[in-house]
């Protein structure tokens, strides 16, 4: 089987914040495989920064420890692959295809995970993860309601991959966990403060208000993204899978959400 694997090598540099980054970025990892993993570094860094720790001086003891072990997680990532085919063999004529789009934010980050689902003319359908993103917090406070805004990565995502996939795509689905941001997105009456109001345009002006949909966290594999996560917890194919994991899920509130094994559907 055809699959994408992780081969590092990762050099000795020095304890500083320079020597982390150098090592940070030498993850060649354009498709966000491996997003969860790296976040927990790109938050090490910036706490430093946040100490105002000159870029070559040695890090703190506490930050040194943090250090060593995710190096010594990153190790790990020599057993990671995936299959490099979006659609398997044997799967046959693709009669629709799907972009979902799940969003979510924590107080160390935010992120988005995207998969293609895939149904064939004997109604079989298959789940591939597509993308993912991820980035730290501001380093100003934001508020987590406000930082589950940053939803509208999701929204710059499925653009950039409209553009690129040569398949008939149908209309695509966002997913969010925050009840805040399906709030925001559907208020039309109320005038926003500038941060909320931007990322509310942006969000309306690329994507139509009945395209997103709510999601529990436990269910949110964008929660991976926006949290920290080990190697092992990665290799468990949650990230990787999405849904595939879970079975149905009920009514909640005003919210009807319907996820079948490997297939993240909506009922009205």
């Amino acid at each position: 089987m055809d699959t994408f694997k992780f081969k590092l090598k990762v050099k000795e540099k020095p304890a500083t914040k320079r020597g982390m980054l150098s090592i940070i970025s030498s993850v060649y990892d354009p498709l966000g495989f491996l997003t969860p993993l790296v976040l927990p570094a790109k938050r090490l860094l910036q706490e430093l920064c946040r100490k105002k720790c000159d870029w070559d001086d040695p890090i703190p003891p506490a930050f040194q420890q943090k250090w060593n072990k995710w190096l010594t997680d990153l190790e790990k990532v020599v057993y990671f692959k995936i299959h490099r085919c979006v659609k398997p063999a044997g799967f046959g004529r693709t009669v629709s295809a799907q972009l979902h789009h799940f969003a979510d934010a924590s107080e160390n980050g935010y992120g988005t995970a995207t998969y293609l689902r895939m149904q064939n003319m004997d109604e079989r359908v298959h789940v591939t993860f597509l993308f993912g993103k991820a980035r730290v917090a501001p380093l100003k406070t934001v508020t987590i309601p406000r930082l589950e805004l940053t939803a509208v990565v999701a929204v710059r995502v499925d653009k950039m991959l409209q553009s690129e996939l040569q398949l008939p795509l149908k209309k695509t689905c966002f997913w969010t966990d925050s009840t805040s941001v399906l709030k925001y997105i559907k208020n039309e009456d109320r005038r926003f403060q500038t941060f909320v109001a931007n990322r509310v345009t942006s969000i309306r002006v690329n994507s139509d208000i009945a395209q997103w949909r709510y999601v529990p966290t436990s269910m949110n594999p964008a929660d991976d993204a926006s949290r920290v996560l080990k190697a092992e917890d990665l290799m468990k194919q949650r990230w990787i899978e999405g849904q595939s994991s879970y079975g149905n899920l009920k009514r909640r509130g005003q919210h009807f959400l319907w996820i079948q094994v490997s297939l993240p559907t909506t009922q009205k």
